[in-house]
């Protein structure tokens, strides 16, 4: 990795635990170095993007990896809403 070159950051919006860790062993095999942020539901995944309450400073993701069966709201409904979003809709799904 080049020095000007920060850690990248991948948001996984996941609610099986299963899932969550099967995706961040397969991350570490590639020998990629990120950092991953989990978000448990939609509701949760929106707040964290738009940066709402507790995620005030929450770090924009290069990467979001998002399950489309979530709790509270739906994964296309998340997929719609950041989409819609101009502030968010450059970030790759």
């Amino acid at each position: 990795m080049r020095t000007d070159e920060r850690l990248k950051t991948i948001f996984l919006v996941e609610d099986n635990r299963g899932d969550i860790r099967l995706i961040q062993e397969a991350l570490k095999s590639t020998g990629v170095s990120c950092e991953v942020i989990v978000a448990r539901d939609g509701m949760e995944a929106m707040a964290y993007l738009r940066q709402d309450g507790d995620y005030g400073d929450a770090l924009r993701p290069d990467l979001i990896l998002l399950d489309l069966n979530l709790p509270k709201k739906d994964g296309r409904e998340v997929l719609a809403e950041i989409k819609a979003d101009p502030d968010l809709q450059h970030i790759p799904i």
